[in-house]
């Protein structure tokens, strides 16, 4: 139960790469905050922050875990978020609705992709963010090496030590506050920080040069306003696992952690939140199926005081919402709660209308904020139902937990007649197969996805197709005279020249209609065929028995054999890549996109981590993802988005029209 007023309250969001003991650091919080009366520990499946099944399985997170803890005089309301890339989803929603982002980088590796999404977001959303290096006591521990690479990538006037480590590796035993009145050695550190907070006011600055000094009062004042303003990020170190620099992180946290109604502006589509109004406003980003209570909402109060036992309304959808209970969250312990207030994070169960990103107040409102930037999945499996007759249960499954992920997708694709599922790696898309099988009790197989091909033409082809038929009565009758040729500007394209009244005007729009329904199967891979100009040019009709459906018919066959004259080939989907890793993998992985037929465009470096930026078929993605992972110790990921389409190299085109023959004999 919170015991203090809401300038006491601490919202933060702790976040950085995978394995740099983010939870282990959220699990002494609690315990040194007397939370919990036991400390949390990843290996032995005791934390307060990995407590599902999943996670303690593999020693890692995979959800965003809420938690809170009171810490002198003030109140933390915390987010622990995973680091790995597939699960990026859950770090991401909880960036989203933080006041300050602390980011955890480990001592040895340093920065990781998770380092940089965290600093990428909170930075573009104007977050304040604090750096702490963990693991200093650590054999391969290297805290110049890591700081000199945090302040290189981030700014070396920006990124500033506030405590620093008293012994290296094994022999750490303590840190040195930068600021601590009488401390030794750390004389540059403290006049970089001096230098920096008053160049954050033009008050300090002209006290500072006059009197070389800055009050407490004035210091705190001016590293709150630098911090909002992006211009100093501080960073702490310590040990998580051994207890060192941890006290002196939570203690800043009080200070440097903005006031939830003065914290910084929340990127909003439309208005703009007030977060200093009477009026309850929060935004919902997480949820999930409990397996006791059901459904939780997790919502973060931005203003007002949400009460209880009372009706709540969803301003996204214009629903009221009935709400029985409010929780305060510790990993999977619930705690009632009669109102809550800024900057605390709640969870209520059972909302019947209410899903991810939706607005909650006590009336309508148009205030939006902005959707955080999920990124685009990029790795995909069929699926197929293990049994018959688990369709619906597969699409309700699938359904229910695209509603908790946004980074994962499900689409029935018409041209490859399969459900793909998308998401950001194996691990994420095993992970709903798994949570399937525990949650909705459907099991289902995987496969690699069918590519959807393209087909077109490289050079014109005439064709002429008669269609007669004659079974008593009125016959079948209809003939069209049709030219294909290749078309840069357009999917497709259809024109008239018949002249002198040999195929009427009213048949005409047939003729288009049969050729469009020919093209979604061409005549190589049975794929869709694109970039082609159809001209029908001539034609004959009979006064009886020619018909729309005759001329249709006609056109079929019309252009089909016109394809055939015009040198048809197979186009494939190209994807650009943009691949993010450690600078010592480049090797290996221009090795590996060589020999999945990739082409590098360009290199270049974004804040720690190389970039790479190429274009690969989309045949030699599906695995790709994995093998990333793999190539770079699981500090790589990639991006992925639709370029164009291009011929396919004639040996795997022969291969593609094999398989496509096989599959029309099967049917």
């Amino acid at each position: 139960m919170k015991k203090c007023g809401t300038d006491k309250v601490r919202n933060f969001v702790v976040a950085g790469h995978s394995g740099a003991g983010k939870t282990s650091l959220a699990d002494l919080m609690l315990y040194k905050a007397g939370a919990v009366t036991r400390l949390g520990s990843v290996d032995q499946g005791t934390s307060v922050s990995d407590f599902r099944a999943e996670e303690q399985e593999r020693k890692g997170s995979i959800f965003a875990a809420a938690l809170n803890c009171p810490w002198n005089g003030h109140h933390f309301f915390f987010l622990d978020t995973p680091g790995y890339p597939d699960f990026c989803a859950e770090a991401i929603g909880a960036l989203s609705i933080a006041d300050l982002v602390l980011i955890v980088v480990d001592a040895n590796l340093g920065i990781g992709p998770g380092t940089l999404r965290a600093w990428k977001q909170a930075r573009d959303a104007g977050i304040p963010r604090v750096f702490f290096i963990n693991g200093c006591d650590r054999e391969q521990a290297d805290y110049e090496g890591v700081l000199t690479a945090i302040q290189e990538s981030y700014g070396a006037t920006v990124c500033l030590p506030f405590t620093v480590p008293v012994g290296e590796k094994e022999a750490l035993s303590a840190v040195t506050g930068v600021l601590t009145e009488g401390a030794e050695g750390v004389d540059g550190y403290r006049e970089a920080v001096l230098d920096s907070v008053a160049e954050s006011d033009d008050a300090l600055m002209e006290k500072y040069l006059e009197q070389g000094a800055l009050t407490p009062a004035e210091l705190s004042r001016g590293l709150r306003v630098g911090m909002l303003a992006g211009s100093i990020v501080p960073v702490f170190c310590g040990s998580a696992t051994k207890d060192i620099g941890v006290t002196e992180l939570m203690n800043a946290l009080c200070d440097l952690c903005p006031v939830p109604t003065a914290a910084a502006k929340v990127p909003c589509e439309t208005g703009e939140i007030d977060r200093t109004s009477a009026e309850p406003y929060a935004r919902v980003f997480k949820s999930v199926n409990d397996p006791f209570i059901g459904q939780l909402t997790f919502f973060r109060v931005y203003s007002g005081v949400f009460k209880a036992d009372g009706d709540f309304f969803n301003a996204t959808r214009g629903a009221k919402e009935r709400v029985a209970v409010l929780f305060h969250i510790n990993g999977k312990e619930q705690s009632p709660v009669t109102e809550a207030g800024p900057g605390e994070i709640i969870a209520v169960a059972k909302l019947k209308s209410t899903h991810l990103l939706d607005v909650l107040a006590l009336k309508a409102t148009e205030v939006r904020p902005l959707t955080p930037p999920y990124p685009q999945p990029t790795m995909a499996y069929a699926v197929f139902g293990a049994s018959q007759g688990d369709e619906d249960k597969i699409g309700t499954g699938l359904q229910r937990l695209m509603a908790e992920d946004m980074t994962f997708r499900l689409e029935r694709n018409p041209e490859t007649r399969q459900t793909v599922i998308r998401g950001m790696g194996d691990q994420h898309l095993h992970l709903m197969v798994s949570r399937l099988k525990s949650d909705f009790k459907v099991e289902v197989t995987l496969d690699t996805p069918k590519v959807p091909y393209r087909e077109t033409v490289t050079g014109p082809g005439s064709a002429q197709f008669r269609h007669k038929k004659q079974t008593g009565g009125h016959g079948q009758f209809a003939e069209v005279h049709l030219r294909v040729e290749p078309l840069a500007t357009a999917e497709f394209e259809f024109a008239n020249e018949v002249v002198g009244g040999n195929v009427p005007k009213n048949f005409i729009p047939a003729i288009e209609k049969g050729v469009v329904e020919t093209m979604h199967r061409g005549p190589l891979a049975r794929s869709k065929v694109i970039n082609v100009k159809a001209i029908v040019f001539d034609g004959k009709y009979h006064p009886v028995d020619s018909s729309e459906m005759a001329f249709k018919i006609a056109a079929r066959g019309a252009f089909r054999a016109a394809m055939a004259e015009a040198r048809p080939i197979i186009l494939e989907p190209i994807m650009s890549i943009k691949i993010f890793f450690p600078e010592q993998y480049m090797g290996d992985i221009t090795g590996d996109l060589n020999s999945r037929r990739g082409r590098i465009l360009g290199m270049d470096r974004e804040e720690g981590l190389q970039v790479l930026s190429a274009e690969m078929p989309l045949a030699e993605t599906f695995t790709y993802p994995p093998q990333l992972r793999s190539i770079t110790h699981g500090r790589g990921y990639c991006e992925l988005k639709f370029e164009r389409y291009e011929p396919v190299p004639s040996l795997l085109a022969a291969k593609i029209q094999e398989e496509a023959a096989k599959e029309a004999e099967e049917e």
